[in-house]
């Protein structure tokens, strides 16, 4: 459904809290490699996640909830910026490398913690990074006061040994500076979090929880794993159990936003960062969708999707219009009373005047995705998917959301439009400005062999 119950009242509450001068703490979580299926909010009935069902029956669930790229790095660029991401050439994997000085997201660009923290508010990261490992790139350097977490792509979650030049065993770090931890990484993350929370009471807040769960490696813990013994794909066995520590982790820190009396302010965002991988690499399930991480059909970026502002949104209500991750920019920044930036072009679309039914039109008349040779354009209920050196194809998601029938010579006119609107908005990204893990991997098969002494 598109309307949002009581929204009215909504926009009240909204109106009396800009008014009085109280802006309301940001909680942006962030799952890693997690299916569209792969929730009970979302329908799964083998992964169970109570905590993320809570919030969902709190808040809003996106049907059509979108992120800006098919794959970790540049999708967590453009969320962090507003803008999409092949603007400024974030288009590829950050290759982990703490002294190469291009392998990061570009300085130029503003982070949304920096303008949260000009607007006084207190910014924490905790959890995965993966925007560069080099010192001008790390979250201390772009905005985030307290900073828990690993710089890199990914992180073993267990009983692993420190080693600072392997991107998965490098030292977990608090404001720079390594700790040792005891238990599994997720839980940890969690406590973290729930102590954040905890600890600033007084003046509002941004965390921005990042979890690697439930990307692979698959460590969880043995009473964990005992639970899901109804699953019998073992692999399968292993992402549930992950993603069942994260929701008990999330569990953790939204019980500390609980007790701690911050429920009514507290704006919380969840969703992960891309599509499931394919299941034999990970046991995610992306069904109905088509597609998987990396692709730019609907499994690589539709994602589950949920904001939750107990008092101030709707709650149990389900939203259909697509909406992408890269609004989470606009939508904190005018709930904090920022203005939007105007020193360049930005994607961002503030959500809050759609979701309490003051806007009933659309926040986007299209999005768009570019992955290399791939690329797709969604407008209304149309989508265009062109991979090079192929004929384009189109696809009316709300009749076939699976992506099964091809419309393009049924629909010429549609997907000339669609295909004119793609070409347009190419023009206005730029080249990848970094070689990217991809770049790397290529040009190390590429290197001649150094002879045997």
């Amino acid at each position: 459904m598109r309307l949002i119950p009581a929204f009215l009242s909504s926009i009240l509450l909204l109106q009396t809290a800009f008014a009085e001068g109280s802006r309301p703490n940001i909680l942006l979580i962030v799952s890693d490699d997690q299916g569209y299926a792969d929730a009970g909010f979302q329908g799964s009935r083998d992964i169970v996640t109570p905590h993320l069902d809570q919030l969902a029956a709190k808040g809003i669930r996106f049907t059509n909830g979108y992120v800006t790229h098919a794959f970790c790095s540049p999708s967590r660029a453009g969320l962090m910026t507003g803008r999409y991401q092949q603007r400024f050439g974030h288009e590829r994997n950050v290759y982990y490398d703490p002294a190469d000085r291009r392998e990061g997201l570009p300085t130029t660009e503003i982070l949304l913690p920096a303008h949260l923290k000009s607007a006084g508010y207190t910014t924490g990261w905790i959890g995965k990074w993966h925007l560069g490992a080099a010192p001008e790139f790390v979250p201390r350097q772009r905005g985030f006061a307290d900073t828990f977490g690993f710089i890199g792509g990914g992180h073993r979650y267990r009983d692993w040994k420190v080693n600072p030049a392997a991107e998965y065993f490098v030292p977990i770090e608090r404001n720079g500076r390594p700790v040792e931890l005891q238990g599994h990484l997720t839980t940890v993350l969690g406590n973290e979090a729930a102590v954040f929370v905890r600890k600033h009471t007084e003046k509002p807040w941004f965390l921005y929880l990042a979890f690697n769960a439930p990307h692979n490696p698959h460590e969880p813990t043995d009473e964990r794993l005992a639970r899901f013994t109804g699953i019998t794909d073992p692999l399968r066995r292993k992402y549930a159990a992950q993603i069942s520590l994260m929701d008990d982790a999330i569990g953790e820190t939204l019980a500390a936003v609980h007790t701690s009396g911050q429920d009514d302010r507290t704006l919380v965002f969840f969703f992960s960062d891309n599509g499931g991988p394919p299941a034999q690499i990970s046991g995610a399930d992306n069904a109905p969708l088509r597609g998987a991480k990396g692709s730019v059909y609907e499994g690589g970026f539709r994602v589950p999707f949920l904001i939750a502002w107990p008092g101030s949104l709707a709650a149990g209500a389900v939203e259909n219009r697509p909406v992408s991750a890269i609004d989470v920019f606009a939508t904190a920044l005018g709930v904090a009373g920022v203005a939007m930036p105007t020193d360049r072009k930005y994607d961002s679309v503030d959500l809050m005047p759609f979701l309490t039914g003051e806007n009933s039109g659309v926040p986007h008349e299209r999005l768009f995705w570019r992955s290399g040779a791939q690329w797709a354009i969604r407008e209304g209920d149309w989508k265009l998917v062109r991979h090079r050196g192929q004929p384009d194809a189109l696809y009316h998601l709300t009749q076939d959301i699976g992506e099964t029938k091809d419309l393009a010579r049924a629909q010429p006119a549609v997907a000339a439009r669609l295909a004119a609107a793609l070409a347009a908005w190419n023009k206005e990204l730029i080249d990848p400005v970094f070689l990217g893990l991809e770049g790397h991997n290529a040009a190390a098969k590429k290197a001649p062999r150094k002879p045997t002494p």
